[in-house]
């Protein structure tokens, strides 16, 4: 995400419009947002990165999540969407800087290469905005630049913070089982395309049939096969004791069987299931989970040294500057340019 972030800012083009009344009060690009450690975070750079922040989520959730209310809509712990993100980018911001500060000592250094492509990316994202465009979002070229190389140091600091990670997983540790199920769902699809639930009678014939394809099945050399000869849709997982899908009953009844062996009727609360573990190491499986673990070790480590960083600098927020930043008052969304950009294109090939 964090390189993610870094190529989208590089190509942002915005429109920022009024959803509702006023913007609230005006914000000054160098009031101090953050105080951390002898760094200050100022307002264009905090309120850029959070803008950023707002056009992706009104660009790609606000349908999921609301429409126009969705920045006033509860996410969890009794706080609105506004509120969850603002917080999400203190965070970030705190830790952007926190790692600015310590790269001189871990030799990380912006290179002169990388500073002439954030110098020609922040020109770029000025000129694909208009003027009220870069006011909301203080996009100017200074803050622009600024994000892409704490990013960029972000980035950096990871790979040389989580170096030593050991990265050694054996196969026993990583091991994933695969199996072959077929589920027999207490609902159906009407014709209208809603879930209907099956009458209790109809669940007895349910139940009858899962039972009786469970016993045959399991005296079968090709699981699947048989399953698609009786019209089923046989489905493939790979798993370990730690899985809850497709289905907790079922992972834990697969666990504790061999290769070649079948599970019998399994009962869960919305379906029965029937399956045979196929094999108790899939190598593609096992090797993802491998990098899985290695990842997590490395998140696990970098966040650990990160957060004594951050607590050791003692973050001081201003509040009430940081109120400014309104997501209710002020909508800001990335403009839709692909079909225009392939346009133009074709016309200078032509």
């Amino acid at each position: 995400m964090r390189k993610k972030a870094a190529a989208l800012i590089i190509a942002l083009s915005l429109t920022a419009g009024m959803i509702t009344g006023c913007s609230g009060s005006k914000l000054d690009n160098s009031e101090v947002i953050i105080e951390i450690g002898d760094q200050q975070v100022t307002a264009d750079v905090a309120n850029f990165y959070a803008r950023y922040q707002q056009s992706y989520y009104e660009t790609y959730y606000a349908g999921y999540l609301g429409g126009d209310d969705m920045w006033s809509t509860e996410a969890s712990d009794g706080m609105n969407y506004e509120e969850t993100v603002k917080n999400d980018v203190l965070d970030a911001l705190e830790s952007m800087y926190v790692l600015d500060a310590h790269k001189e000592e871990h030799g990380v250094e912006i290179t002169e290469e990388e500073r002439e492509a954030i110098g020609t990316a922040a020109k770029e994202f000025i000129k694909a905005n208009g003027e009220d465009e870069l006011s909301v979002v203080s996009g100017t070229e200074d803050a622009v630049k600024k994000v892409l190389e704490l990013l960029t140091v972000q980035d950096k600091m990871y790979d040389v913070m989580t170096a030593d990670v050991d990265t050694e997983v054996s196969d026993d540790e990583a091991a994933q089982k695969k199996m072959v199920y077929v589920r027999f769902a207490f609902t159906y699809t009407d014709d209208d395309g809603n879930s209907v639930e099956y009458t209790e009678d109809e669940l007895k014939s349910l139940k009858k049939e899962a039972e009786e394809f469970a016993e045959l099945a399991a005296e079968e050399d090709d699981f699947s096969n048989y399953a698609t000869e009786k019209g089923y849709d046989p489905q493939e997982t790979t798993f370990d004791s730690e899985s809850t899908s497709p289905a907790s009953e079922l992972i834990e009844a697969a666990d504790e069987l061999g290769e070649g062996e079948t599970t019998g009727l399994i009962e869960t609360d919305s379906a029965y299931y029937a399956a045979k573990v196929v094999s108790l190491l899939d190598r593609d499986a096992t090797d993802t989970k491998k990098e899985s673990i290695v990842s997590e070790r490395k998140d696990e480590h970098y966040q650990k040294l990160l957060d004594e960083w951050i607590e050791e600098a003692d973050p001081q927020v201003n509040k009430s500057a940081w109120a400014k930043v309104d997501f209710n008052n002020q909508g800001v969304t990335i403009k839709q340019i692909e079909e225009a950009t392939e346009d133009e294109t074709k016309e200078s090939e032509e």
